[in-house]
Parts: structure tokens; sequence; C-alpha cells
């Protein structure tokens, strides 16, 4: 069975005290939601949310917002997070085309896009997470100094993200083809779930931090 078909995770999600229902009222005050003044870092497409949750355990001076697409592998990060309890870390269900709704300008710190759906097909290419069109959305949402960090073991994904940050509002700060022999990125790297199991299989991880142009 597909994580995205388990029966019922929609009731479940919907009934989680740790899953935002109108991330759209929010827009704009998410430091009123959280309580604090702390940065707010994105993970869009969390996965079963090994990544964020270890991130939010690291880092309390924080706020995470994970958001996910498909219910049933939120669910899996629901069940991680009712033993963890972390206050500084909850979920939209949702879609990144919408990220422009749930977030005002100059709202999020940090953007992570992780092993994100490489959506093949050329006629696809807006929809993938790197394209120039999402690069404009997280433009909007960024503060000024605002970072996004791109990792996939898709090496044609990742050629065609390199190639989109030309016609967007950033540049390249850092950039490796082989992350986890990188002796400076890969300091602190925290792994997901895909991560680990391609790394295993021999694959190469990629990866590159973005900033605003000066």
């Amino acid at each position: 069975m597909r994580l995205r078909n388990i029966p019922g995770a929609r009731d479940m999600i919907a009934a989680s005290p740790w899953v935002v229902q109108k991330p759209e009222d929010h827009c704009g005050q998410w430091k009123s939601f959280f309580g604090n003044d702390h940065p707010l870092h994105l993970e869009i497409g969390t996965g079963k949310g090994r990544f964020i949750m270890q991130l939010a355990q690291e880092h309390p001076e924080i706020n995470y917002i994970g958001i996910e697409k498909y219910s049933s592998v939120l669910l899996r990060c629901l069940e991680k997070q009712e033993e963890l309890q972390l206050t500084n870390l909850i979920f939209i269900r949702g879609d990144a085309e919408l990220i422009n709704t749930y977030f005002s300008d100059g709202e999020i710190d940090k953007i992570y896009l992780n092993f994100s759906d490489p959506w093949p097909k050329e006629r696809h290419a807006r929809r993938r997470l790197p394209s120039s069109e999402y690069l404009r959305r997280y433009d909007r949402i960024l503060v000024q100094g605002g970072i996004i960090e791109f990792k996939t073991d898709n090496r044609g994904l990742f050629d065609f993200a390199v190639e989109e940050v030309e016609q967007s509002a950033f540049e390249i700060a850092q950039i490796t083809y082989d992350l986890h022999s990188d002796p400076v990125m890969n300091v602190g790297n925290i792994m997901t779930e895909y991560e680990e199991k391609f790394s295993k299989k021999g694959n190469k991880i990629c990866k590159y931090i973005l900033r605003r142009r000066a």
C-alpha cells in the first residue's frame, strides 16, 4: 500500500493539534502563532519528517513549519510528533503552489527543499520546486537575507535547478555535487530518509545554498 492511500488519513490530520488547518488565516501572523519572535524556517515536502524533526530538536530557538502534500505521508510525521511534542514545530497539509497565501512578504528566514519530485517530463518543468517559477514565490516570502537549501540525488534535476538560478533573484553561495565527501558543506548535515536510502546505493548527493544577489 502506498503511504498516500492510507484510509482515514485526512480525518486523523484534521483532528491533530500539530496541523494548521487554515494556514492562510495566519498569513503574516506566524510569530504570533508561535508566541515568540524566533526565526521561521520552512521545509517544503517533509516526507516522513526525519529532517525537520531533528532540526527542531537541535534548534529550539528556531520555529519550523513543514509542508506536505500527501495526507498519508504527513500522518507518519504526526505519529513521531505525538511522541516528541516539539513546541517549535507544526505542519501544513497543503500544496507548495499556495505558499504565497500561507506566508506574507519577508516572513520566512530559510527554506529547505529535500529530494523534491523531479517531474521528469519537460512539460511539467514549472512544477519542479527549484524552478524559476517557484524561486519567484520563495523570493516573496523570504526575508532580505533569506536562504534556500536544496538537496537531491537526481543529477538531471540538480543541473536544471542550477540553470534556473540564473533567471532568478538569487545566486549560488555554495554548491557541491558530492555532499557526503565535501569537507565543508557536509558539516552538520542531517540526512533525510531518501538521502540515507539513495546514498547507500552509491548515489552522490548534490546540494546548493542560494542567497539573494547583491
